[in-house]
């Protein structure tokens, strides 16, 4: 991926968006394609569809997110439109040709996370965004429009598959990959056990990209 800025308590890309990315450069999208990213955080992905030629809006809930992604997209000249929103709320009224999210899921006993962990923070299940972004899905996508969202099975590939089927999305898994837990996990190791989200025994996390298809 390409060399970022990023500003104190903006979330590094990792192993999840490398996948992601990897499932973007998989879409055939090019000069016209208007491509929606919530949660860009450094902005990189939103970085990657720009230089395919796409039309490209990226939001993010954390103020510092915004503005390491602008940076970033001044730095390397990309014209990408850089807006401070909550995934529940943006782009009211607009429909996208492929909307990209590496979203807050790591099961939390706190709802929302603050500074940098407002990046990974998602609930007791890890589903506090997911959730909404399944419910809003058919609504942001044009016909033939593509959702791909990134996250942990430690909170449910198989339970936001169903979701969006709901919304009447053609539906499935595309990438998966496992990694070993990270410090943020392995902080709260007990917790998850406690919780039952992973036995005693798990050290690697599931990361899969979840791909959903409006008709």
């Amino acid at each position: 991926m390409t060399a970022l800025a990023l500003l104190p308590g903006v979330y590094r890309p990792q192993a999840d968006t490398r996948l992601l990315a990897e499932a973007l450069e998989a879409e055939p999208i090019g000069p016209g394609s208007d491509v929606l990213e919530i949660g860009t955080g450094s902005g990189v992905l939103a970085l990657l569809a720009a230089r395919r030629g796409a039309v490209v809006t990226a939001v993010d809930a954390s103020a510092q997110a915004v503005a390491t992604a602008r940076i970033n997209a001044r730095h390397h000249r990309l014209p990408v439109r850089v807006e401070h929103a909550e995934a529940a709320t943006c782009a009211p009224g607009r429909r996208f040709d492929l909307v990209v999210s590496n979203p807050p899921y790591v099961p939390s006993p706190h709802r929302r996370g603050a500074g940098a962990a407002l990046a990974w923070d998602a609930g007791p299940d890890g589903r506090a965004v997911i959730d909404g972004l399944c419910d809003r899905a058919g609504a942001l996508l044009r016909p033939g429009g593509v959702l791909l969202m990134v996250h942990s099975a430690l909170c449910g590939g198989a339970t936001t598959v169903a979701r969006l089927r709901v919304q009447g999305l053609d539906t499935r898994i595309v990438r998966r990959c496992d990694i070993p837990w990270g410090p943020v996990l392995r902080a709260r190791g007990a917790w998850l056990h406690e919780n039952g989200l992973a036995d005693r025994s798990e050290s690697l996390e599931r990361l899969v990209v979840i791909r959903a298809e409006r008709p």
